[in-house]
């Protein structure tokens, strides 16, 4: 018999195998992070929110290019909420293709594990999802640990950088921005092989970098997400058709 620890949460089994395995494997991811959630605490009340305001948006919301667009409105005067909640709606359309993506595994889950397991889906949390997916399996667990980590440092740099105010520096000055993208990259690139993958990867990064100089706000990644797996299904067809 398997003598690592579970513990049942509804119907579902938690290892604390694939926990742990969750919280290393998005550690490095973190250095990312961390710079956009003590400014994301910086900016809030310098848009006209309160502390403990901009501590609950993160902890509400916690959708870090969401959050910077609210308060970059609110900031400009902007109080229509349905306007401000429309528009951070459509920066974060890309989470129905990453939610599409894994509802076939999530599905069968019950369904408060589901609305657990969707509120914490961000981008970084999906990536190495994914990425223990390709190797070993979907497994709830795992997603459960990857989100609670990414969930935890979001919300404490965010009141970091409440407590820390105008005193501290611009943390995207230093140009710590580009670890995140550098993380994905890392994450991506091993994946990439066969030509198929990489047929793929190379039509999404021209479709994104095209959308990006031709639309506006952030309809190019919806565009260049679409577009590659439009490509993805096409050149699978041929190769299934060829054997």
């Amino acid at each position: 018999m398997d003598t690592e620890k579970t513990v049942a949460l509804g119907q579902v089994v938690l290892s604390a195998g694939e926990l742990g395995l969750a919280v290393r494997d998005t550690l490095p991811i973190l250095v990312g992070i961390i710079p956009f959630g003590i400014t994301c605490g910086i900016m809030g009340p310098t848009a006209g929110l309160s502390p403990m305001e901009t501590v609950m948006m993160s902890a509400l919301v916690f959708a870090g290019a969401s959050q910077f667009v609210a308060m970059s409105m609110i900031g400009a005067g902007i109080t229509g909420w349905g306007v401000i909640v429309l528009t951070t709606l459509l920066v974060n359309l890309r989470h129905l293709l990453m939610g599409a993506s894994l509802a076939p595994h999530m599905s069968r889950l019950p369904l408060p594990m589901q609305a657990l397991l969707s509120f914490g889906l961000v981008d970084e949390s999906y990536a190495v999802t994914v990425g223990r997916m390709l190797h070993k399996g979907y497994s709830a667990t795992y997603q459960l640990g990857a989100s609670a980590t990414m969930y935890l440092t979001w919300l404490g740099s965010t009141a970091a950088g409440v407590m820390l105010g105008s005193r501290f520096p611009d943390p995207l000055a230093w140009g710590l921005d580009f670890a995140m993208a550098a993380t994905f990259l890392v994450l991506l690139i091993p994946r990439l092989t066969d030509p198929i993958q990489r047929k793929v990867c190379a039509t999404a990064a021209v479709m994104a970098l095209l959308g990006a100089s031709l639309l506006p706000g952030k309809w190019y990644i919806i565009v260049a997400c679409l577009t590659a797996s439009a490509a993805g299904a096409y050149l699978e067809g041929r190769k299934t058709s060829a054997q």
